[in-house]
Protein backbone atom coordinates (compact mmCIF):
# COMPACT_ATOMS: atom_id res chain seq x y z
CA UNK A 1 0.00 0.00 0.00
CA UNK A 2 1.49 3.31 -1.09
CA UNK A 3 1.06 5.95 1.57
CA UNK A 4 4.02 8.14 0.66
CA UNK A 5 3.30 11.85 0.36
CA UNK A 6 2.59 12.83 -3.23
CA UNK A 7 2.82 16.55 -2.58
CA UNK A 8 2.72 18.99 0.30
CA UNK A 9 1.93 22.67 -0.17
CA UNK A 10 1.87 25.62 2.21
CA UNK A 11 -1.22 27.84 1.94
CA UNK A 12 -1.59 31.58 2.68
CA UNK A 13 -3.18 30.54 5.99
CA UNK A 14 0.08 28.82 6.96
CA UNK A 15 -1.49 25.37 6.71
CA UNK A 16 0.56 22.55 5.18
CA UNK A 17 -1.79 20.66 2.86
CA UNK A 18 -0.74 17.24 1.69
CA UNK A 19 -2.00 14.20 -0.14
CA UNK A 20 -0.66 10.72 -0.69
CA UNK A 21 0.09 8.97 -3.97
CA UNK A 22 -2.72 6.53 -3.24
CA UNK A 23 -5.31 9.20 -2.49
CA UNK A 24 -4.39 11.25 -5.58
CA UNK A 25 -4.85 8.10 -7.71
CA UNK A 26 -8.29 7.59 -6.15
CA UNK A 27 -9.20 11.22 -6.78
CA UNK A 28 -8.26 11.18 -10.49
CA UNK A 29 -9.65 7.72 -11.27
CA UNK A 30 -12.85 7.58 -9.18
CA UNK A 31 -13.93 11.02 -7.91
CA UNK A 32 -12.86 13.53 -10.57
CA UNK A 33 -11.09 12.01 -13.61
CA UNK A 34 -11.18 15.49 -15.18
CA UNK A 35 -8.37 16.41 -12.72
CA UNK A 36 -5.90 13.89 -14.18
CA UNK A 37 -2.56 15.62 -14.91
CA UNK A 38 -3.72 18.74 -13.07
CA UNK A 39 -1.51 18.40 -9.99
CA UNK A 40 0.15 21.68 -10.93
CA UNK A 41 -3.17 23.50 -10.90
CA UNK A 42 -4.14 21.96 -7.55
CA UNK A 43 -0.81 23.03 -6.00
CA UNK A 44 -1.16 26.52 -7.42
CA UNK A 45 -4.75 26.88 -6.17
CA UNK A 46 -3.49 25.99 -2.68
CA UNK A 47 -0.39 28.24 -2.81
CA UNK A 48 -1.96 31.27 -4.49
CA UNK A 49 -5.75 31.07 -4.31
CA UNK A 50 -8.01 33.93 -5.36
CA UNK A 51 -10.17 33.19 -2.35
CA UNK A 52 -10.47 30.81 0.61
CA UNK A 53 -13.88 30.08 2.15
CA UNK A 54 -14.89 28.12 5.20
CA UNK A 55 -17.48 25.51 4.26
CA UNK A 56 -21.01 25.63 5.59
CA UNK A 57 -20.71 21.84 6.07
CA UNK A 58 -18.03 21.98 8.75
CA UNK A 59 -15.76 24.53 10.35
CA UNK A 60 -12.66 22.44 9.57
CA UNK A 61 -13.47 22.24 5.83
CA UNK A 62 -12.02 24.95 3.59
CA UNK A 63 -12.60 25.65 -0.08
CA UNK A 64 -9.75 27.18 -2.08
CA UNK A 65 -10.71 28.86 -5.35
CA UNK A 66 -8.65 30.08 -8.29
CA UNK A 67 -9.51 31.07 -11.85
CA UNK A 68 -7.45 29.51 -14.65
CA UNK A 69 -8.83 28.39 -17.98
CA UNK A 70 -11.86 27.94 -15.71
CA UNK A 71 -12.64 28.13 -12.00
CA UNK A 72 -11.12 25.41 -9.83
CA UNK A 73 -12.03 24.44 -6.29
CA UNK A 74 -9.74 22.50 -3.97
CA UNK A 75 -11.39 21.22 -0.79
CA UNK A 76 -9.20 20.73 2.26
CA UNK A 77 -9.77 19.51 5.80
CA UNK A 78 -7.73 21.57 8.27
CA UNK A 79 -6.44 19.95 11.46
CA UNK A 80 -4.48 22.67 13.21
CA UNK A 81 -1.60 23.67 10.94
CA UNK A 82 -1.96 20.52 8.84
CA UNK A 83 -4.37 20.03 6.00
CA UNK A 84 -5.52 17.06 3.99
CA UNK A 85 -6.77 17.18 0.43
CA UNK A 86 -10.39 16.01 0.25
CA UNK A 87 -11.10 16.72 -3.39
CA UNK A 88 -10.45 19.05 -6.31
CA UNK A 89 -12.62 19.84 -9.30
CA UNK A 90 -13.54 22.46 -11.91
CA UNK A 91 -16.35 24.55 -10.37
CA UNK A 92 -19.25 26.34 -12.01
CA UNK A 93 -19.38 28.94 -9.28
CA UNK A 94 -18.04 29.79 -5.84
CA UNK A 95 -20.08 28.02 -3.15
CA UNK A 96 -21.57 29.76 -0.15
CA UNK A 97 -19.44 29.98 2.93
CA UNK A 98 -17.60 32.54 5.00
CA UNK A 99 -14.75 34.25 3.17
CA UNK A 100 -11.62 33.64 5.23
CA UNK A 101 -8.98 35.06 2.88
CA UNK A 102 -8.80 36.86 -0.46
CA UNK A 103 -5.92 37.79 -2.70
Amino acid sequence: MKTEIYFSVNTPLGVDVRTTVQYWEYLITIKHPVMKNKEGIVKSVLQMPDEIRQSKIGKDIFLYYKQYDRLYCVVVKHAGMEGFLITAYPADKVKEGDVIWTR
